[in-house]
């Protein structure tokens, strides 16, 4: 039997390496994973009862609509809720839509440097792929619109940008919008939308009266600190949630994860703690950058990306020796670039002084070879 032909040269997604295979691998006590743009906060405690309380119905399959999460978020949002879908994380309303849209004869547009799920299930569907590059880690936003024409199905805008951070302005997102043909689909992925600070940052949800065609992806893998349970959530007109409901699994998300993102909504103090830390984490990079004259990119999100100058796989080798899992730039398209999660403040302070210790051996060592 041979699978479809799409699939014989793809590879699955690669996470980092799990933190008991490093202990194991290196012999080490204590790893502070910093590769996957986690929360190092966790989630709210009430998240934490929520998901105890739920434990007494774990023998009963999820509501498959997610109706009170759906009643929830509706409300939160200001939306209604016939214009929202969820997926068992916002990956699979990547799935879902490039399911419903994607087939061989059309093509898809989307940053060259981005989040890899749009390429791959793009590659699965046997749609083109048409990789417009970054401009200073910026999306090119003209080049994109030049790339679309009459079998364009999707065009992908990940604002912040993963794995740069940055973010499409206001401006350049209306200006977009206006110039995209009505039969594309506009999806603006906006995982990590509670991070950014940026004033001219879009507010998008209110150009979907104005805009049939876009849908706005985000997620309580990030800022809410849900990663582990996987849910996230599509934003779009009643007719293109319609559309692809019939492509979206049955009990998709679990009863778990719909209680705990129930009560993660409620609790926004929290998450307004731990964006502040955050900022204060970013500024402890930005810092570092300026005083070792490392190009870096000003980020929207809780993750940077700083270019070493030096093999990136070397340095995330050098790193993970030392129980610190971050991601390599090779991997993204940046081969001198490590992409940072900010953890905490303690973790950051660490993770910068192993840094600075190597740059200077590394300094060192260039000196006595001139």
């Amino acid at each position: 039997m041979e699978a479809k032909k799409q699939l014989q040269n793809l590879t699955p997604y690669q996470p980092g390496k799990p933190i008991e295979e490093v202990k194991r691998e290196y012999g080490l006590t204590k790893i502070t994973k910093l590769a996957s743009n986690e929360n190092p906060y966790g989630s709210s405690p009430s998240v934490r009862d929520a998901i105890i309380a739920e434990t007494a119905h774990l023998g009963l399959y999820p509501d498959g609509y997610s109706a009170e999460l759906r009643e929830e978020l509706s409300e939160f949002l200001g939306v209604k809720q016939e214009k929202l879908i969820f997926g068992n994380g916002s990956d699979e309303v990547v799935q879902i839509l490039s399911r419903s849209y994607l087939r061989e004869g059309t093509n898809t547009v989307m940053a060259e440097h981005t989040f890899p799920q749009y390429k791959h299930n793009a590659i699965i569907e046997g749609a083109e792929i048409r990789e417009v590059p970054l401009i200073n880690g910026e999306h090119d936003l003209k080049g994109m619109l030049g790339a679309i024409d009459e079998n364009t199905r999707i065009v992908w805008l990940c604002s912040p940008n993963n794995p740069t951070g940055h973010y499409i302005s206001q401006k350049a997102f209306e200006s977009f919008m206006a110039e995209v043909p009505e039969h594309v689909l506009v999806v603006s992925d906006e995982a990590y939308y509670e991070y950014v600070v940026a004033e001219d940052y879009p507010e998008t949800i209110p150009y979907l009266s104005q805009y049939p065609n876009l849908v706005i992806m985000r997620t309580f893998s990030k800022a809410y600190g849900l990663a582990a349970l996987r849910i996230g959530y599509g934003i779009a007109d009643e007719r293109i949630i319609r559309a692809i409901e019939p492509a979206r699994e049955p009990f998709n998300t679990s009863r778990i994860a719909q209680a705990a993102a129930r009560a993660a909504i409620k609790d926004q103090d929290f998450l307004a703690s731990c964006l502040d830390r955050n900022r204060k984490g970013l500024k402890q990079y930005y810092d570092f950058c300026e005083k070792n004259g490392l190009s870096y990119y000003p980020s929207q999100g809780n993750f940077i990306l700083i270019d070493f100058n030096e093999d990136a796989n070397k340095l995330f080798q050098h790193l993970l020796e030392r129980g610190y899992i971050v991601r390599s730039g090779a991997a993204l398209g940046f081969p001198t670039s490590l992409r940072i999660t900010v953890g905490d403040e303690i973790q950051n302070k660490e993770i910068i002084s192993h840094l600075e210790t190597y740059l200077e051996t590394a300094a060192g060592i260039k000196k006595e070879t001139v």
